[in-house]
């Protein structure tokens, strides 16, 4: 069974290897690539969003000398999605006993749609990922066993994976409910769920870290532990527990996105079979919670990259999908059938292939700015892959260049990184000041409503898009825009009186 891991994990890995993206990229996954350059294990979005796990792997990567910074952590998601991808293999193979099975699994997993995505660039859930999933195995292993040891690999991996990503909770409190039905049976003793609790710990260590961190610096247990839980920029997301058609809309069109195959009716075979097979029940009711609890957190997300969220639920499905294959089997003998299966289960690769340009063709609304230099948001979105996409530092580069000496460039939360990239990175225009509200040139001016003025008449002020919630608002309301090249420049505003006063000011003095 090694042997078969190890391969499973080798195609993995070269599926994942040659869609990794080559360099910078955009938002989110540019600023991590930022993140780790600085070796900044917190960030400044609150403790919910600090992932310091992932971030420790990603720095220690870091300082491998192979291939180009961007590349090398975007690859370490291509890894951790290799390693997901084996996990769950090897959990179906020891759950059946049967190889096809766990192959459609592996390969249903491989190409969804939002996995595939975060293989290709730098993220954290496919190593968190990839912790669940080993969670799951040795959970296998001890309802089969009933072998303790098997719960202290729960809790040590269970507490490695809340330190890359709260998701961990949502298991945590499953295996919590099995842990209290094992006392109550006395299948369980008090100090050996002790130990557990003590590997828990453990391996959550370096999120505790933070915490313990930041009460002693702050002194505010209370907001500390709201911060740690539930970031305050997205509480009301996170607590949302109201549901409308465009939610429940978007929720089936992510699915379908994700398994867009006949192989998704293996979902509900699985299902059908989980609830009549016989023998114990521990694992499958636990695997039956994951699917449902992560659904529901996923499909009541308020926020913009909500589609993320899903991951957890489509490892489970992928689970449930092997099983589904096994149930069919037994019911259908054909010779034909694993074919069949196997070609269905690559059909989502052709759906995103031909993807972009449909729903161009279409004029779809992805709910995107569409306003990215050199990133055609319908390819960037529905295709998963990143294979020779250089896009971000196309921009960073030509945008960096074009620019004067000691100008000011006001990007945001899209755009920032592969500037940022450009300039600490690889070394280019190191005299612009790149300002965004997450992120900075460490020697760039404030540029807010009541510096503003002055900085517009002292130096050249650009700003990367002239879209509102892109573009500053005192910006936006008070001072032409003129385009220049892939940027646009601050035009003087003089009847700004507040450019006015202070120039007069300076005047009088």
């Amino acid at each position: 069974m090694i042997a078969q891991y190890a391969a499973v994990f080798l195609i993995a890995l070269a599926l994942f290897g040659v869609s990794c993206a080559p360099g910078a990229v955009w938002q989110d996954s540019g600023l991590i690539q930022y993140r780790v350059w600085h070796e900044d294990l917190e960030g400044s979005l609150g403790l919910a969003l600090a992932h310091p796990l992932y971030y420790a792997v990603a720095i220690g990567v870091k300082h491998v000398p192979l291939g180009p910074f961007g590349w090398r952590i975007n690859f370490v998601s291509a890894v951790a999605a290799a390693v997901a991808v084996a996990n769950l293999f090897l959990l179906v193979r020891l759950w059946l006993g049967r190889d096809f099975p766990a192959v459609v699994a592996a390969m249903s997993l491989a190409v969804a749609h939002t996995f595939w995505w975060h293989a290709s660039l730098a993220e954290t859930y496919t190593l968190w990922a990839a912790l669940l999933l080993a969670e799951l195995i040795v959970l296998l292993q001890y309802t089969r066993t009933k072998r303790v040891g098997y719960l202290y690999g729960l809790g040590l991996l269970n507490g490695l994976a809340l330190a890359i990503h709260m998701l961990a909770v949502i298991s945590l409190a499953c295996y919590l409910v099995f842990f209290a039905v094992l006392l109550a049976r006395k299948e369980l003793r008090a100090r050996d769920l002790g130990l557990v609790a003590a590997l828990w710990i453990l391996g959550a260590s370096p999120y505790e870290y933070l915490i313990v961190k930041n009460v002693i610096e702050s002194g505010d247990l209370l907001g500390t532990l709201a911060s740690a839980t539930v970031s305050d920029r997205w509480q009301a997301d996170v607590l949302n527990t109201t549901l409308s058609w465009r939610l429940i809309k978007e929720d089936a069109l992510l699915v379908l996105l994700n398994f867009p195959t006949p192989n998704a009716l293996l979902l509900p075979v699985g299902l059908y079979g989980l609830y009549r097979a016989r023998g114990p029940a521990a694992f499958r009711n636990l695997v039956l919670a994951l699917l449902a609890l992560f659904f529901v957190f996923a499909c009541r997300y308020t926020i913009a990259d909500r589609y993320a969220f899903f991951l957890p639920f489509y490892c489970i499905v992928a689970l449930v999908i092997g099983f589904g294959v096994h149930v069919l089997q037994t019911q259908v003998r054909r010779p034909a059938l694993p074919a069949v299966i196997v070609v269905l289960a690559v059909v989502p690769v052709g759906i995103y292939a031909v993807a972009p340009a449909l729903a161009q063709r279409l004029h779809l609304r992805l709910g995107t700015r569409q306003d990215i230099p050199y990133r055609n948001d319908y390819v960037y979105f529905l295709q998963p892959w990143r294979t020779g996409y250089h896009g971000a530092e196309r921009f960073a580069r030509e945008a960096l260049t074009s620019l004067e000496s000691d100008a000011v460039l006001c990007a945001d939360a899209t755009t920032v990184a592969p500037l940022l990239y450009a300039q600490e990175v690889q070394g280019l225009r190191p005299d612009v000041h790149i300002v965004a509200g997450i992120a900075r040139s460490p020697a760039a001016p404030c540029v807010n409503e009541s510096t503003v003025a002055d900085l517009v008449r002292q130096r050249p002020v650009y700003v990367v898009s002239r879209q509102p919630g892109y573009c500053p608002a005192f910006l936006l309301d008070r001072y032409p825009l003129a385009p220049a090249g892939l940027l646009w420049r601050v035009a003087r505003n003089e009847m700004d009186p507040v450019g006015q006063n202070r120039s007069h000011a300076s005047e009088r003095k």
